[in-house]
C-alpha cells in the first residue's frame, strides 16, 4: 500500500550513522579543487603586479570557490539548541583583513610556498614577512622548519607560540625522529609527547636511561618487547639493555612467545623459543608444531601430565584446528575439556599471555570462539552452543546472532526467548521491539504485536517505517532543525582554527581543511559541534556537516543529514534507467555522504563508490572512452556509472530493491548465495540474516534513507520526482525474497 509522508515536528529518533562515519577519514586530493553542484565559482581580484603568479597559482586562485560569508537564515535573536554558553574567543587572530587584502595573502602564501621548493630561502623569508597576519602563515612556518631540523631555537620557539596548532604536533614528531637518531637524548628527554609511535616511544626510554632513569625506562621496556610482531629498529639498544637486566625474567620470554604464535609469528616465537634456557625448548618447540599442525599434536598433549601450561596449549591447538575444521575441533574439546582444570588460579609457570587471565575466563574464550565458527558456517548448533555460554563471556554479538538464528529458522518461540536473554539497553533498541512485535504476531499474540507495532511506527527508523506498514500507519518523519543565531556562527568562523580550515578550502586543498577541520572542532561541547556543523553546511561542505552533526549525536536535523545535491543529474539518470531518484540519493548518502573524492581502503572511488574495474566495464558497455580511474572522481561520470549499474542489478534481481542493494554491496554472486534454497522467505527476516554486518547495515540505512529523501523532496517540492515514482512504501522496497529459478 501506498504510503502518504507527512512531517512531524518533534524528535524522534533517526537512524545511526555508525556506518557513514567510517568515511569520515577518506582521502581527498590535496590540489584538486573539485566543483560541488551549486557551489558558485569566482575568480579573486587581481593581485599586486610586484607579485608573480604561475601557472599552476593562476588555476588554483582562479578556480577557489567564493563561498558566501551571509549568516543563515536563521532569526539572529534565536536561542541555540540546547544552548548552554556563549562561544569563547580563543586564540583568535589580532587582525581580520577584507577579501581584497585575503585574496593578496593568498597569493603571497603561494609564492612563499613556491619559494621553498625552490629553495630560495631569501626570498621566503622576504614573502614570509608579509604574511604573519595570515591564518596558515603557522602551516607556511612549519613547511620551512620541517626541512630545518637543526634549527633548534626556532623549533621550541614554534612549538611554543602554536601549541595548539595542528602543526605543532607533527613538527614535533618529525624533529624527535631527527633527534633520535642522533642521539640527542637530553632534547628527547625534555620535549617527550604521549604518542602511540613505537620508534618515539624507544626514543623517550633510551633518553631516560641517558637520564639516569634506567629502572623506569627498562619496566616500561617490557611492554614494548612482548609484542607479537618484530618492533623497529630503534628499539634494538632499548632492548640490549632489557635482556641484560633482571626484569628479562622467563614470564616475559613466555608472553612474547605466546604474543608471536597468538599472531601467527611463528619466525618470531622460534627467536623468542632460542632466548629461553635449554630446560624450556622442547615445550616451546611443542607448542609450534601444536599451533603447525594441531590434528596431529593434540592427541599426542594427551599423554602429558596435566597443568595449566598444557591446559594453555591445548586450548591454543583446538583454536588452530577450529580454523580449518570446526567440527573436528569441538568433538575433541567436548570429549577432553574437563581433563584440563577450568578454576580461577594460574600457576606461575603458566604459557598464558597475562597471570590476570584465568583458565575459566581462557576456557570461556574458546567456548565462543567455537560457537561463532558454528554460527559463521550455518550450523543449527550454533544457537544451542551461544546461548550455553558463561554470562562472563556473553555479550551483545553472542545475544542478537540467536535472535537471527532463530529468525533463520522462522523458530518463533526461540526468538522469544533469545529476546528476552536480551540486556534490558538491547531490548528497548527498535531492531528488537520490532522482532519482538513481529514474534508476538506470530505466536498469536495479536494484541501485544499491534500495541509494539502501533508504538515502534511513531519512530523514524527502518523498523518504525516496517512497523508503520504492519498497522497500515503513516511514516512520522520528524524533523527538528539546530537552532543557532548569526552570531554564533560568526563567532565560530572566526575561531583562527576554523579560519585555518577556511584557508585551506579556499586554496583548493580539501585533505588539509578536512583535517584541520576535526582538529579544530576536537575540543568543542555538544553547542559548539552543533553550531559547526551549521557553518560546514553554510560553507557548502556537506559531508563534513554530516560527520560533525553526527558526532553530536543529534539525528533530527534533516535539512543537514540529507542534503539534496546533484538535483539535475541524478534526475537525469534515474530517468534514463528507470530508476526511482531517491535510492539514487540513499546510495551517495550511504557511500560517500556527498563526499566527490572518497575513496575507500578496497579502492572504490567517488559519490557512489565505483571500482575502477567496475567502471572501466561500465564505459565498455556505454560505448564511452575510459578515462583512468581518477575520472571516477567526477560527479557527473560517477552518478551515471553508478546508477547503470544499480539499474542492472535491479534487473538481475527481478525489481528487487535490497537485493539489488545487498549485490550493490557484497557482490551480485554473494547474494545468490543468499537467496533461500526452497520456500519463499520474508524480507525483513532475509535482511536481518544477511551474514555479513556491513551488508545487512548498508541495507537497512539505504532503504530508510530513500524515504527520507521521499519526504525531503515532496517537502520542498523539488523537481525530482516523476509522478510514478512517488510515494514509495518500504513494502515496495522490501518484497518478499524468493529462491531461485
Amino acid at each position: 500500500m501506498k504510503k502518504k509522508l507527512i512531517l512531524i515536528s518533534c524528535a524522534a529518533l533517526l537512524i545511526s550513522p555508525s556506518a557513514i562515519l567510517s568515511q569520515a577519514t577518506e582521502k581527498i586530493s590535496d590540489t584538486t579543487v573539485s566543483n560541488a553542484q551549486g557551489i558558485p565559482f569566482s575568480a579573486f581580484a587581481n593581485s599586486s603586479p610586484a607579485i608573480k603568479k604561475t601557472d599552476k597559482d593562476q588555476l588554483i586562485l582562479a578556480k577557489v570557490s567564493n563561498i558566501d560569508n551571509k549568516a543563515l537564515n536563521n532569526n539572529e535573536n534565536n536561542k541555540s539548541h540546547n544552548k548552554k554558553e556563549a562561544i569563547i574567543e580563543t586564540s583568535l587572530p589580532s587582525k581580520h583583513f577584507s577579501e581584497e587584502e585575503l585574496t593578496h595573502l593568498r597569493q603571497l602564501f603561494l609564492q612563499a610556498e613556491n619559494a621553498l621548493k625552490k629553495k630560495n630561502t631569501k626570498e621566503y623569508f622576504l614573502l614570509s614577512e608579509q604574511l604573519k597576519d595570515y591564518p596558515l602563515y603557522p602551516y607556511l612556518q612549519y613547511q620551512f622548519l620541517k626541512k630545518h631540523l637543526n634549527r633548534e631555537k626556532d623549533i621550541q620557539q614554534f612549538l611554543q607560540q602554536h601549541s595548539s596548532s595542528r602543526y605543532a604536533n607533527k613538527l614535533k614528531r618529525k624533529w624527535l625522529y631527527y633527534l633520535g637518531k642522533r642521539n640527542k637524548w637530553s632534547l628527547i628527554h625534555e620535549n617527550n609527547i604521549t604518542t602511540k609511535n613505537t620508534t618515539l616511544n624507544c626514543y623517550f626510554l633510551r633518553a631516560q636511561i641517558h637520564s639516569g632513569e634506567k629502572q623506569t625506562a627498562l619496566i616500561a621496556a617490557k611492554d614494548l618487547w612482548a609484542v607479537g610482531r618484530s618492533q623497529p629498529r630503534a628499539c634494538n639498544p632499548l632492548f640490549s639493555q632489557l635482556k641484560k637486566s633482571k626484569y628479562f625474567t622467563q614470564e616475559l620470554r613466555w608472553q612474547r612467545f605466546d604474543a608471536a604464535l597468538q599472531n601467527n609469528k611463528v619466525s618470531l616465537a622460534s627467536y623468542v623459543k632460542n632466548l629461553m634456557p635449554k630446560k624450556y625448548h622442547a615445550t616451546a618447540q611443542l607448542w609450534i608444531n601444536l599451533h603447525r599442525n594441531p590434528s596431529r599434536y593434540l592427541p599426542r598433549l594427551l599423554k602429558y601430565p596435566q597443568s595449566d601450561q598444557f591446559a594453555a596449549m591445548f586450548r591454543h591447538g583446538i583454536k588452530q584446528l577450529a580454523r580449518k575444521d570446526v567440527t573436528k575441533a569441538i568433538e575433541i574439546w567436548d570429549v577432553n575439556k574437563q581433563l584440563f582444570a577450568a578454576d580461577e588460579t594460574l600457576a606461575a609457570d603458566n604459557l598464558c599471555t597475562n597471570k590476570s587471565v584465568t583458565n575459566k575466563l581462557a576456557t570461556n574464550k574458546l567456548e565462543r570462539r567455537l560457537a561463532f565458527k558454528l554460527l559463521y558456517k550455518g550450523e543449527p548448533d550454533a544457537y544451542d552452543r551461544l546461548g550455553q555460554l558463561d554470562s562472563d563471556i556473553q555479550d551483545s554479538s553472542s545475544r542478537t546472532s540467536r535472535i537471527r538464528i532463530a529468525l533463520s529458522e522462522q523458530n518463533w518461540e526461540n526468538v522469544l526467548i533469545a529476546i528476552h536473554d536480551l540486556s534490558d539497553e538491547e531490548k528497548t533498541q527498535d531492531k528488537w521491539q520490532y522482532w519482538l512485535a513481529r514474534a508476538y504476531m506470530e505466536t498469536d499474540e495479536v494484541a501485544m504485536a499491534q500495541a509494539l507495532f502501533s508504538e515502534l511506527a511513531t519512530k523514524r527508523s527502518f523498523y518504525g517505517f516496517l512497523a508503520a506498514d504492519k498497522v497500515d500507519s503513516i511514516y512520522e518523519l520528524s524533523d527538528t532543525p539546530v537552532n543557532v543565531s548569526v552570531q554564533d556562527i560568526i563567532a565560530l568562523k572566526n575561531r583562527k582554527e576554523f579560519r585555518v580550515a577556511f584557508e585551506f578550502m579556499m586554496l583548493g586543498r580539501k585533505n588539509k581543511a578536512k583535517l584541520q577541520w576535526w582538529h579544530a572542532s576536537h575540543q568543542l561541547n555538544k553547542n559548539e559541534i552543533l553550531i559547526a556543523a551549521k557553518l560546514a553546511q553554510q560553507w557548502q561542505w556537506n559531508e563534513i556537516a554530516i560527520f560533525t552533526i553526527a558526532k553530536a549525536k543529534y539525528w533530527d536535523d534533516i535539512d543537514v543529514r540529507f542534503p539534496l545535491n546533484y538535483i539535475d543529474k541524478i534526475h537525469e539518470n534515474s530517468t534514463q534507467h528507470n530508476l526511482n531518484p531517491v535510492i539514487l540519493y540513499g546510495l551517495i548518502r550511504r557511500e560517500s555522504a556527498f563526499n566527490e573524492r572518497a575513496r575507500s581502503p578496497s579502492g572504490a572511488r567517488g559519490l557512489m563508490q565505483i571500482m575502477p574495474r567496475t567502471g572501466k566495464d561500465i564505459a565498455r558497455n556505454l560505448n564511452e572512452r575510459w578515462r583512468g580511474n581518477s575520472s571516477l572522481y567526477n560527479p557527473i561520470t560517477n552518478i551515471k556509472y553508478g546508477a547503470y549499474y544499480y539499474q542492472k542489478l535491479l534487473t538481475q534481481f527481478d525489481g528487487h530493491y535490497a537485493l539489488a542493494l545487498a549485490a550493490y554491496n557484497a557482490g551480485p554472486n554473494r547474494v545468490k548465495k543468499w537467496l533461500p534454497e526452497a520456500e519463499t522467505l520474508p524480507a525483513d527476516i532475509w535482511i536481518e540474516t544477511i551474514p555479513y554486518k556491513e551488508t545487512r547495515e548498508y541495507v537497512v540505512n539505504v532503504l530508510a534513507y530513500a524515504l527520507i529523501y521521499q519526504q525531503r523532496a515532496q517537502q520542498d517540492n523539488r523537481p525530482i520526482f516523476n509522478k510514478s515514482d512517488t510515494n514509495l512504501s518500504m513494502n515496495d522496497l522490501a518484497r518478499d525474497v524468493v529462491p531461485l529459478p
